[in-house]
């Protein structure tokens, strides 16, 4: 059943909830956040890892580039500069989507995320109008 380190590892784990080490721990009873339920389950610890560490993995770094030339982009009017910051977009976005394993089809884009997300969590639906229902 198990090795030796893990037959240790058990014990130490019965005495202390034996002892109530686990009782007043924070967040007992309360349910994950989300934010652990989007990770795949084989990536959480290592994402834990990093997080704690104050490193992101590559995906979300490049995410968070994108989000902010996005707004960069939005508050210039030369076009010179515009062009340039655009050409930068596009290629953050090639970036992020060769590191992905699933295919770029089942992707929802980025604008449509945030609404989707927020009409979902509200429980309004779409009629076929387009207008939100309860």
């Amino acid at each position: 059943m198990f090795g030796g380190f893990e037959k240790i590892i058990e014990q130490r784990i019965q005495k202390a909830q034996r002892k109530g080490d686990f009782e007043n721990l924070p967040g007992r009873g309360k349910p994950l956040s989300k934010e652990d339920m989007t990770v795949p389950e084989d990536l959480r610890l290592a994402y834990k890892i990093l997080k704690n560490a104050d490193c992101l993995p590559p995906e979300l770094e490049i995410k968070t580039e994108i989000r902010n030339t996005q707004e960069l982009l939005s508050g210039m009017e030369e076009t010179s500069e515009k062009y340039k910051v655009l050409k930068k977009l596009n290629l953050l976005i090639l970036k992020l989507n060769s590191l992905r394993s699933g295919g770029i089809q089942f992707d929802v884009p980025q604008h449509y995320m945030d609404p989707l997300t927020e009409r979902l969590s509200s429980g309004k639906t779409l009629s076929k109008t387009g207008a939100g229902d309860k």
